[in-house]
Parts: structure tokens; sequence; C-alpha cells
């Protein structure tokens, strides 16, 4: 079954559409001993996020709970456009989250297929 998924490639709503892979890891200001809701500067976080989310440059994410990074799945043109929209999430401007790494991403397998 997942031999006939990578012969068939992406389903055609991906077709077209560039994915990232973004990884961060606790910044220097961020409390280990706090939860995600409970850090500096969350409603900020929170409402650039969910608007990332309505313009459909997020496609799936959340918190690395044990280490207090993230992961997200995005939809840009270019690593420098999901850095440069990230670059505006005011826990990257305060130090709350480091970005790691910023990975082009080709879906072959989803549960769609």
């Amino acid at each position: 079954m997942v031999e006939e998924s990578l012969k068939k490639g992406p389903s055609p709503g991906r077709i077209g559409k560039t994915f990232f892979m973004v990884l961060s890891k606790a910044g220097p200001n961020r409390d280990l001993s706090k939860g995600s809701r409970q850090q500096a500067f969350w409603d900020d976080h929170a409402a650039f996020i969910d608007g990332l989310v309505d313009d459909g440059f997020i496609t799936l994410g959340g918190p690395l709970e044990d280490e207090g990074g993230a992961v997200l799945v995005v939809r840009a043109e270019s690593e420098d456009d999901v850095r440069r929209t990230l670059s505006h999430d005011p826990w990257y401007r305060e130090g709350m989250l480091e970005l790691m790494s910023v990975k082009c991403w080709t879906i072959f397998i989803d549960e769609g297929e």
C-alpha cells in the first residue's frame, strides 16, 4: 500500500504547494517551569499564529512539551519566506523561541491516500 502511494505522488490538493517543516527550541527567555499558555507574550503569540492559520500559512503545529520548542508545518514559496514570516512572531522577537531549522518537505503519504 505504501508503495502505491509513492508511485502516485502527493494527493491532487497538494500539487503546486511547497511545504516546510519548522523546528524551534526554547529560547533564552522561555520559562521551562511554565506551560505554553503561561509564558510571557502568550496572547500576542497566539493571535499571530491564529492569523497565520487563517491565512493558510500554517497547516499544523504545536509545542514540544518536554523541551519548550515547537514544530510547525507551513506552506510558503521559499525558506526565506518562512523565516521572514516567522520573524514577526512575538515569541521569536522576545526570545521565547529560537528557530533551529526550516526544511522543505515533500509529502508522499497521508491518511487520504
